[in-house]
């Protein structure tokens, strides 16, 4: 009897720690992966940008979507532009987002995930202004986002060392900048612009598209070179767009419908 009482007892201990065993391996891994922490530069409205201590936007509903699906556990954090950059490429961070272009200069620092949303560059101006192209630009102070593809597009225009070209840390900065005079124009993203005009009608400000000197850009999460998580997130982002979630989100933040079937072309 006592043999038999010893054999169950063993037998329940087994269990038990085998039970604390997988407990201890779920809590510490989530759905099978660790907490990837995500970084942003919020002030990239309706992008990202700060309500309270959240960070909320198209891509933090849309990453919210993405992680959801790909059945991975995050956390994402305000870490600003260049920490965000450099946090990706030496692997602190597990990714990035905040309406990041994919280009091949930046490729050869990271990868990409899939593409999830199609832009391009705009020029904002005071309502009046004799500006009505990029090609107007030259000779004029003109404001970007240091590092961003407005940047670039603008180094072009006007010079890559030009004393012309004034950067800001921040989009939101360029437009005060072009609103309080600091400026005469503004290269930045053209959803980022409208937002800025739509929500800001008293700064008196107009856009101006010029598709011969600006190209259609795509942005894409930033990944760490060779990242574990690129397949997951590719395959959520192409299932959110097929099962209509990208375009609720999309229409929770944008007028009109989104280009679906020109963003699955762009698709590896």
């Amino acid at each position: 009897m006592k043999s038999v009482k010893k054999l169950m007892a063993a037998a329940g201990l087994i269990s038990i720690l085998l039970l604390s065993a997988c407990i201890s391996n779920e809590e510490s891994s989530g759905s099978g992966e660790g907490k990837l922490t995500i970084g942003t530069e919020a002030t990239f409205a309706p992008f990202e940008l700060m309500e309270g201590d959240k960070i909320v936007g198209f891509d933090a509903d849309l990453l919210d979507a993405i992680m959801k699906e790909a059945g991975l556990d995050y956390e994402y954090k305000n870490t600003g532009w260049d920490p965000m950059l450099v946090g990706v490429e030496d692997e602190t961070l597990q990714a990035g987002m905040a309406g990041i272009t994919i280009t091949d200069e930046r490729k050869e620092s990271y990868d990409f995930s899939a593409p999830y949303f199609e832009a391009t560059q705009v020029i904002a101006v005071p309502e009046g202004s004799d500006i009505q192209s990029a090609e107007d630009l030259s000779g004029l102070k003109v404001g970007v986002q240091n590092g961003t593809t407005g940047d670039e597009a603008a180094q072009k225009l006007v010079g890559k060392n030009s004393s012309d070209l004034s950067k800001y840390d921040s989009s939101a900065a360029t437009m005060m900048a072009l609103q309080n005079g600091d400026v005469e124009a503004v290269v930045t993203d053209i959803a980022v612009a409208q937002h800025y005009v739509k929500n800001n009608p008293d700064a008196n400000l107009t856009l101006i598209e010029d598709e011969d000197n600006f190209e259609k850009e795509y942005y894409g999460v930033l990944l760490p070179k060779d990242s574990e998580h690129k397949e997951k997130i590719d395959e959520a982002i192409q299932t959110i767009m097929e099962n209509g979630t990208y375009e609720e989100i999309y229409q929770e933040w944008f007028e009109g419908t989104p280009d679906i079937e020109a963003l699955e072309s762009t698709q590896p």
